[in-house]
This record gives structure tokens, sequence and C-alpha cells, in this order.
């Protein structure tokens, strides 16, 4: 995937194009650049990026070298990025502005078509100097794990599906990996006719069980309750991501008797049918006494 491609910091091949100075045909004086424009070791400005290539809806670090002593500020705007970037010096009297990765990047727009779009630095105005940002469709998911099992298991070989067998009414735990989730993805919905009702996983789940296997993935994890009525046999389970463009699915085989999960009530019962019998005593001795006395 592009997101691990060796990261350009010098972004060769990017059309850099340093445009500081005054505009051919008109008097110095009377365009002066805002910075002054004492030449650079590089040859003058130019813009970097992290990543040679970037997704739609991704984020993109920037950065600029070669500036002129005296600089302050240099904004950063291009039709792919979702708001102005504001470049300041690494350090005081800096050439350069802070560089990935120390960036945190910033948001491509993701309504947006795969191409090749300007990007375009200015200060005080005056454009400093452009660059290309080559924008690539968003990269499809990469589901390394989808797996169920009881709840309390490790979802891991024998003891997750599809070797494992559940019984009617158990709890059981649903677990997917992502290499490469939807971006604002953060909850997913698993379906199956053996639940009692749709399942939300989640990301940074307690039912995560933090596989030692663990390969960068992103987990989603949630737990739920298998239908007590549910027939023996063999379930599917589907999931959706990646905003509707990814279905996921495996297969929950069921057999057993059912999981029964009546006898907290029937113990909380007992308990409370002993207190109203010994209210009940409690009362009718009172009035026994009353009665006496009258």
């Amino acid at each position: 995937m592009f997101r691990r491609a060796a990261r350009a910091a010098a972004v060769t091949g990017l059309a850099l194009l340093p445009v500081w100075g005054a505009v051919p045909g008109e008097a110095a004086q009377t365009r002066a650049p805002a910075v002054a424009a004492a030449p650079s070791p590089s040859g003058g400005p130019h813009l970097a990026f992290d990543w040679d290539k970037v997704e739609v809806g991704g984020r993109v670090g920037v950065g600029i070298t070669g500036m002129p002593s005296g600089w302050d500020v240099v904004t950063v705007t291009s039709p792919a990025l979702k708001r102005p970037i504001s470049l300041t010096p690494k350090r005081r009297g800096a050439s350069e502005s802070t560089q990935f990765p120390d960036s945190k990047g910033e948001d491509v727009r993701g309504d947006i078509a795969p191409g090749t779009y300007p990007v375009t630095a200015t200060s005080d105005g005056r454009t400093v100097v452009t660059a290309q940002l080559t924008v690539i469709p968003e990269a499809p998911a990469s589901i390394s794990r989808f797996v169920a099992g009881p709840k309390g298991g490790t979802l891991g070989g024998g003891e997750s599906t599809p070797e494992v067998t559940v019984r009617p009414g158990s709890e059981i735990v649903v677990l997917l990996a992502d290499g490469n989730p939807g971006r604002n993805e953060d909850a997913l919905t698993v379906k199956s006719k053996a639940f009692e009702g749709p399942l939300t996983i989640r990301t940074e789940s307690a039912d995560d069980p933090g596989c030692k296997c663990d390969d960068g993935s992103i987990v989603y994890a949630g737990h739920t309750t298998l239908r007590d009525d549910v027939p023996a046999g063999t379930y599917s389970l589907k999931v959706v991501s990646h905003h509707g463009k990814k279905t996921s699915t495996t297969q929950l085989v069921v057999t057993g008797e059912p999981v029964t999960h009546h006898r907290a009530w029937l113990a909380g019962g007992a308990v409370g049918l002993a207190l109203v019998g010994a209210g009940g005593f409690v009362l009718h001795r009172r009035r026994r006494k009353s009665v006496a006395r009258a």
C-alpha cells in the first residue's frame, strides 16, 4: 500500500516551480517581494510532502524548505485539501518549516476524484512556490480476521470460527481485523439470524482479546448473546464496512442444548417471596397483639 511506501523526503518529480521574486517586465521596486529573496543553497523554496501519493480522504504532511531569511508564515492551499495550511519557521532564522514526520498531516478531501492537483504556497499575498499533489483512490479493505467464539475464549485456532461450536443462548465475542479500515469508521454492525439483534463492534473495545500475533490491523470487537431458540445449524455472520463498499462474512456453528439464564431470576424470586412471607408474618403478629389489647 502507498501508506507504507518509503517517505519521499525530497519529493522529486513533483514539478516544483519556484516563483519567488519580482514579476518579469515590472520594476523590482514596484513589486518587491514580501521577504528578502536571497538565494538559498537549495536553489529556492521547495514544497515537500511526506508521501509521493495520498489517498482520497487521507492525510498528507506538508513542509517547505529553501526560504529566504526573515520569512514568518507561508500559507499552502490546494483544491485537494480541506483547509489552508500555515507553515512557520522550524526555529528562529531557519530556512525550512517543521517537516514530516513532526507534522501531524492535513486532511485531503474525501469528495474529490483521484488525479493530480495544484498546490500553491503564498506569503503576504505573493506566490512563493507551486507543486503538484497526486491523489489516488482510497485503498480497498484488508480483512485479515473475521471470527467469533465463546466469550472468554482466545478467538484463535480451535476456539473460534469455523472450528468451534457454540450452544444456543450462549455469549460470544465477534472480532474483525482490518489492515486498512475505512476513514472515520470506528464502529461496524454485524448481523446474523442466530443473534437476538444486530451487534455493534467497535475499535478499542474491551472485548478485544489483544492477540499476541497482532499484525498492526485495526481491531473491531464486541459481544452478544445467541437466541435461546435458535435451531442447531450453521449460521452466517455478515458485516458491511468501508461505508458500504466492503461486505465480509463468516460462519458460526450452533449445536447442543440451550444455555439456561433463569437461575439468577429464580434465586432473586425466591428471596423476594421469602421477604414477602416474612413481612406478612410480622403484620399478622401485629394484628393479633392489637386484638388482644382491645
